[in-house]
């Protein structure tokens, strides 16, 4: 039961560190000279990478969405760590993980809906990029809570042996 519950903790920092580089790391979508996130773009000129805001054609309403619910999961995620360990010293034995197991849901509902809007309405038209390795965290991190999601909600408290 140890081991188990030591896998759970690794898999729930694992959790939170791939939603927080998802979150922040600056490429959800590439080209060989550009570079954009939720956040912002980046260009290459002239050998550097030059900081940009977000072109103004962007539809800011996505956009502000697709933001929000990126750093929710990452607030829901962690949340669901503190809840959790707060049930392995406060939940009666024999009863399942609840809680806990609502916050990772939360987490991958907010990391579905970030990642499925900015994939709907961003970048549809252009042909001469591709999703960076940030978004393919996102959608990593959406199987990842899921699975934690699961789990929460099959475990059940024992007793110490």
């Amino acid at each position: 039961m140890l081991l188990l519950l030591a896998a759970i903790f690794i898999l729930h920092i694992t959790c939170i560190i791939i939603l927080l580089a998802a979150t922040l790391y600056n490429a959800w979508w590439m080209t060989d000279t550009i570079s954009t996130d939720i956040w912002s773009r980046w260009i290459l000129s002239g050998g550097h990478w030059n900081y940009t805001h977000i072109p103004e054609h962007y539809p800011q309403e996505y956009l502000q969405a697709v933001q929000a619910s990126s750093v929710l999961a990452c607030i829901f995620c962690i949340l669901g760590l503190f809840v959790f360990v707060a049930q392995l010293y406060t939940l009666p034995k024999g009863k399942r993980f609840i809680f806990s197991g609502i916050f990772q849901l939360l987490a991958c509902l907010c990391m579905i809906i970030a990642a499925s809007i900015y994939t709907d309405i961003f970048h549809k038209d252009e042909r001469n990029g591709w999703y960076g390795p940030s978004f393919i965290l996102a959608w990593i991190s959406v199987c990842l809570t899921f699975i934690l999601c699961v789990t929460h909600f099959i475990l059940r408290k024992k007793t110490a042996a």
